[in-house]
């Protein structure tokens, strides 16, 4: 394990490079019993860095998109900066929506370990990874259509009207946002259209490492059918609500040095994969408000924006 000096100097450089905070700044730090450490390294990280700092510890959130006490969400809206690294992710809540229409730059952290910390996506080149996202974003930006296929199945689904995200873990201009560590471009698929069947055989967000694929099968946009030994495990996760069961995102990894742990903030990352979700995506584009947000990452698909090839075989090909 790394010593708190290490982490200290961690703490300063994401701070500083991927968030751009500057002395004087308010910066806010929400964090759980999952992560007692990072979070006060963070706070101790801002406070000698001259900012504003704060610390909020917030009980542990039941499920991913599960919104924060109105008091965190108010001290989110009021700050420059906002780091949160939590058991639950806030990434797909109201409350960070609100912080960045305020202004506030905010990166979530959900799950993040202290192996993550130093190891892995963190270490990335994040002018690399930037770029490559940027380019990714383009071509799901403009399509119109996506076709995912994996294992002889396929998975169509509109994009249409639809814009493409930017997670590229560098967030230094005003009300920017995304994941610490990063790398991903991400969109909401147009409600009601996804149809057909995927092999979801990396990892699933609340499940961890796959050993079986989950194949999901959608019509009408919403998930009908799991199959798998953990289709009970994610049927139960989702439970009755029908809104947890829409295709809500469709997302690609552009970070080299992410690998696969079971934790989605590292595993969606990962350089040539796909991932959807089910769930909420009305804080990026969509419109469902479910109070839950699942990823699942497939590791070798094939995925077609409006008929042309953009990742195969584990490799994101050139995008120009």
């Amino acid at each position: 394990m790394k010593n708190s000096m290490d982490m200290l100097e961690t703490a300063k450089r994401l701070l500083t490079d991927n968030m751009g905070l500057k002395r004087g700044e308010t910066l806010l730090i929400v964090y759980d019993v999952t992560t007692l450490r990072i979070g006060e390294t963070l706070f101790e990280a801002g406070e000698q860095l001259g900012a504003k700092a704060m610390a909020l510890r917030i009980p542990l959130l039941a499920k991913n998109g599960e919104e924060p006490f109105p008091v965190v969400a108010r001290a989110m809206e009021e700050s420059d900066v906002v780091m949160a690294p939590t058991g639950a992710s806030l990434t797909h809540t109201q409350a960070k929506k609100n912080a960045c229409r305020a202004g506030a730059r905010v990166a979530t952290m959900p799950r993040i370990t202290e192996d993550m910390f130093f190891n892995g996506p963190i270490t990335a080149d994040y002018n690399e990874v930037a770029e490559l996202t940027k380019r990714v974003n383009v071509f799901l930006d403009a399509a119109k259509e996506a076709e995912l296929r994996s294992r002889g199945c396929v998975l169509k689904m509109s994009l249409e009207g639809r814009s493409g995200i930017l997670s590229s873990g560098v967030y230094r201009g005003k009300g920017e946002s995304g994941n610490l560590p990063s790398g991903e471009s991400y969109i909401a698929p147009v409600e009601g259209t996804a149809e057909g069947s995927v092999f979801v055989d990396g990892s699933f967000a609340g499940l961890g490492i796959l050993k079986t694929p989950l194949k999901l099968t959608f019509e009408k946009g919403k998930m009908i059918r799991a199959e798998g030994p953990d289709a009970e495990r994610l049927e139960a996760m989702l439970g009755e609500n029908p809104l947890a069961r829409n295709l809500a995102e469709l997302g690609i990894g552009t970070n080299d040095k992410a690998r696969v742990t079971g934790v989605i903030l590292e595993d969606e990352k990962i350089y040539g994969t796909v991932h959807i979700a089910l769930g909420s995506n009305d804080t990026f584009g969509g419109t469902v408000a479910a109070g839950i947000h699942v990823d699942g990452i497939i590791t070798k698909p094939e995925l077609l924006l409006d008929g042309r090839v953009i990742v195969k075989d584990g490799t994101v090909l050139p995008v120009v």
